[in-house]
């Protein structure tokens, strides 16, 4: 395959994962897509989605998911006030796992990529989502990549690139793309601006502090 054939799709949510994902890897992806399934913070992300996809000349498509909203629990699901505030590794946090929510998105992301002759559907997953996330950890990855090559004439593949490294590593490489960071969303209570004290805020000033520069991040 030349290095210049874009053969992937990105399920791209508009936060700091994905959208260093979206950039590090431009010139292979195709299209990105994001999910709109009744998140909190689902309106907030994909605005920054959309913008960061314009810098870079990136289709984008938004695909609704909202049957997750009315039938699964979750506090992400369920408003700002349901947010639990505390470090992202704390049990409280398990609170906001949608029930196999990457699981879904990629069947979906998996039967869009082989109808458009992709090959390849790319996800941000990292190593600080183990803890809570089943669908995020090395086994699922694995084995949904095994059920989406298994399922697709293609055949398509998964392809999880940050599984094995930490959203600091991940915004080192963003900064060394230029990524710029204010164009991309976390909080889980998703207000006009991030509320500083839910896992994903702590996480994402965490990240950008360890990579060494200041966090533009404007919180309440």
């Amino acid at each position: 395959m030349a290095e210049t054939e874009k053969d992937a799709l990105l399920v791209l949510s508009g936060g700091m994962d994905s959208v260093t994902m979206l950039h590090e890897f431009a010139g292979r992806i195709a299209l990105a897509v994001t999910f709109q399934y009744g998140a909190n913070h689902n309106l907030r992300e994909a605005e920054c989605a959309r913008w960061q996809c314009r810098q870079l000349g990136i289709e984008h498509i938004e695909i609704p998911l909202m049957f997750m909203a009315k039938y699964f629990e979750s506090s992400l699901l369920s408003g700002a006030d349901a947010i639990p505030a505390g470090h992202y590794d704390d049990e409280n946090m398990r609170s906001t796992v949608v029930p196999f929510r990457n699981g879904i998105m990629l069947a979906v992301a998996a039967g869009l990529a082989e109808s458009r002759g992709l090959a390849t559907v790319m996800l941000a997953n990292h190593s600080g989502d183990h803890a809570i996330y089943p669908d995020c950890r090395p086994q699922f990855v694995d084995a949904m990549s095994a059920a989406i090559t298994a399922g697709t004439y293609l055949p398509v593949r998964l392809e999880c690139p940050y599984t094995g490294i930490t959203k600091s590593d991940i915004v080192r490489r963003g900064l060394a793309l230029g990524v710029d960071y204010r164009h991309t969303y976390s909080c889980y209570r998703g207000g006009e601006h991030h509320c500083g004290t839910c896992g994903t805020c702590t996480e994402r000033h965490e990240a950008l502090a360890d990579a060494g520069i200041t966090d533009p991040t404007i919180f309440d």
